[in-house]
């Protein structure tokens, strides 16, 4: 059973991190709850945003700032600007992107 129903994008994320630590955590057991601490954001932010498009009606759109581990630094993460962009999508791509800074030293 999904863990993530309504979320496919960060599912696959958590799972494949998860497969892919695997073989250290079956060596390393004291290290399992650090990851189900990774998986779940310090800080999500949903705000509206409201525009006047260029015919003169005025939009509505849904925004989002997902914030998972501030351990190395400031968060980092990037602008998204797309109708088909969502919670999950913004939370698969803070997730990887944690991994990635750490894994790279990046700050």
């Amino acid at each position: 059973m999904s863990n993530y129903p309504s979320e496919p994008e960060f599912e696959q994320a958590v799972n494949e991190i998860t497969s892919t630590l695997a073989p250290f955590l079956a060596k390393h057991p004291e290290y399992e709850r650090a990851l189900e601490v990774a998986k779940i954001p310090e800080r999500v932010i949903q705000f509206r945003v409201t525009w006047e498009a260029d015919d003169g009606t005025v939009r509505v759109n849904r925004g989002y700032r997902v914030q998972f581990n501030s351990a190395l630094g400031p968060y980092k993460g990037g602008l998204r600007l797309h109708p088909s962009v969502n919670l999950s999508i913004l939370k698969f791509l803070g997730f990887e992107q944690t991994f990635k800074n750490a894994l790279t030293g990046q700050v």
